[in-house]
């Protein structure tokens, strides 16, 4: 296949261009190759005989997008409108990355694919329009969320969590919001398992299995340091005060990829402990 990828300075696109790249004709982009909000630069670049557009370029800023609603949606939902349509010209397929920030957060059980969209947040906004963007274009396409982001190409979670654990005693962290930390590496596999096995069009989950809160998932990061998990102590989201809403419960199911007869991402822990070795020690 001949695969265009947006946003290919990213950490999330690094690793689809690794998973892509030995078997497909992979056109990496970066911002400063394919500028996504100008629809013609879109257009040109979707040319004919490209079989699949990976949008990874995003806003990705969430408390920046609060005060800065408006390019935040050029980003997150105007070039995907622009993508969608050029991907119809040309009969290529469009996958979609979107977010667990598209919901309210105030559920009890995973959300499902065709749960209603309640985002709360400006990002979320503005992810949720990119994604009725490219089902209103009509393109054949797959909608893939995914939440808890980390990599070994990027700033995250787990290395943040790692500075603060070398340059201090103690580490507070919420354990009031749930979630999936899920490795690029595996949202890379899920994306490509779906454009190779020619899924059907539709919403799909990429997170790992399971469920656990910030407060946990950092106790596992020190401990793959060697450092003694006790250090890291509990708190609540009330005690760091921040722009935009997050998210209490971010838990997403998988049954789409259950349908489709993909394997959904396994559980979160031994996903990490796996990926520790190269997140802790990749490039930054």
């Amino acid at each position: 296949m001949r695969i265009l990828v947006t946003g290919a300075g990213g950490m999330l696109a690094h690793d689809v261009v690794a998973r892509l790249d030995a078997e497909h004709e992979v056109l990496p982009r970066a911002r400063r190759d394919l500028d996504v909000t100008d629809a013609d630069a879109v257009r040109r670049a979707v040319a004919p005989g490209t079989d699949a557009v990976i949008n990874c370029a995003a806003w990705t800023a969430v408390d920046d997008a609060e005060s800065h609603e408006g390019a935040a949606f050029d980003l997150n939902a105007l070039a995907p409108a622009h993508l969608a349509q050029a991907c119809t010209a040309v009969g290529a397929r469009l996958v979609q990355v979107s977010t667990d920030y598209v919901f309210d957060g105030a559920a009890a059980l995973p959300y499902g694919e065709d749960a209603p969209l309640r985002p709360v947040s400006a990002y979320g906004r503005t992810k949720a329009a990119g994604e009725w963007a490219v089902r209103a274009a009509g393109a054949d396409h797959l909608v893939v969320r995914t939440a808890w982001l980390y990599g070994a190409h990027g700033a995250c979670f787990p290395r943040t969590m790692a500075r603060l654990a070398a340059e201090r005693e103690r580490i507070d962290v919420v354990d009031d919001q749930l979630g999936q930390p899920t490795w690029t590496a595996d949202v890379a596999d899920v994306v490509a398992r779906l454009l190779e096995r020619g899924a059907p069009g539709g919403t799909y989950h990429a997170t790992a299995s399971g469920e656990v809160s910030w407060y946990g998932f950092t106790r596992e990061i020190v401990a793959s340091l060697g450092r003694d998990p006790a250090m890291v102590r509990p708190t609540t989201s009330a005690a760091f005060s921040r722009p935009a809403p997050r998210p209490a419960y971010s838990v997403l199911g998988h049954e789409a990829l259950v349908r489709a007869g993909l394997a959904p991402i396994g559980d979160w822990r031994e996903r990490w402990r796996e990926a520790a070795p190269a997140v802790l020690g990749g490039p930054a």
